[in-house]
């Protein structure tokens, strides 16, 4: 039997991008896609034709697989909406915290032994420098930071909850982060996520109190795509193995009972 192709970088690709060109199937069900003239493993997150609900998405089963294909930096995109009126549909936020309002997700590989990770800084700052350096180079409309509130949807909010998310100190809000991040901190893997704004949040001060529509938030992904395109690209291209960064030892440091 032939070994499966191991990959130092994996893309977990949210609305929009879930159709892999040139992609092929390898053992396991793993993907791959030639990004910034590498080869990376490619995880479309909602399944290929978007079937999945954010709360039914089988997070541990995606990072599992990575991890079995032998990667150690994942590079996450996701749809958000804006919390602030600064934050405008288009703009691509470098998130490095988040705020995690989900419930009944299965969000720990730990259930035979306590383990406590610590998730302070769960996005790999190594990894956001890159994207920041790239995406400043490249010109685009972005943000270096952006704390996200993570919510279970489907739904989406009530001009209440976002105003309360607002106050709660959230830039973004987002259905699908949680427990991804967490995950890969306890597979002491690099995370780093590049957000595309793609609407306003209801309730946002000073613009629309109206509902949020997924036509609206795919329309406005889909419009960014060949701009995310770029920006993947010029961040793999710059992604070495790690060597300043303490992801690879996050279990090192973890609480263990």
């Amino acid at each position: 039997m032939v070994d499966a192709p191991r990959f130092r970088i994996g893309v977990i690709g949210g609305t929009g991008m879930y159709e892999v060109q040139e992609g092929s199937n390898h053992e396991g069900g793993g993907q791959s896609r030639t990004i910034g003239g590498k080869e990376v493993a490619f995880l479309p997150r909602h399944g290929i034709g978007h079937y999945l609900p954010p709360h039914m998405i089988l997070y541990k089963q995606n990072i599992e697989k990575l991890a079995g294909m032998g990667v150690e930096r994942i590079i996450s995109t996701t749809a958000v909406g804006s919390l602030r009126a600064d934050y405008k549909p288009g703009d691509f936020v470098i998130t490095d915290q988040f705020i995690n309002m989900t419930h009944g997700r299965d969000d720990t590989f730990f259930h035979e032994k306590v383990v406590h990770v610590s998730t302070a800084f769960p996005y790999c700052e190594e990894m956001r420098g890159i994207a920041v350096d790239s995406a400043r180079k490249l010109g685009y409309d972005f943000h270096e930071r952006g704390t996200v509130v993570v919510v279970n949807g489907p739904r989406f909010s009530t001009n209440a909850e976002s105003k309360v998310f607002r106050g709660m100190g959230a830039d973004t809000i987002n259905m699908t982060q949680y427990p991804e991040v967490a995950l890969a901190k306890e597979k002491a893997m690099c995370y780093l996520n590049i957000s595309i704004v793609t609407d306003y949040d209801s309730g946002v001060e000073g613009k629309k109190e109206g509902p949020v529509s997924y036509e609206e938030v795919e329309k406005t992904f889909k419009r960014s795509l060949d701009k995310l395109e770029i920006l993947l690209s010029e961040i793999i291209k710059k992604t070495d193995d790690r060597r300043k960064c303490g992801c690879s030892g996050s279990l090192d440091s973890a609480v263990k009972v």
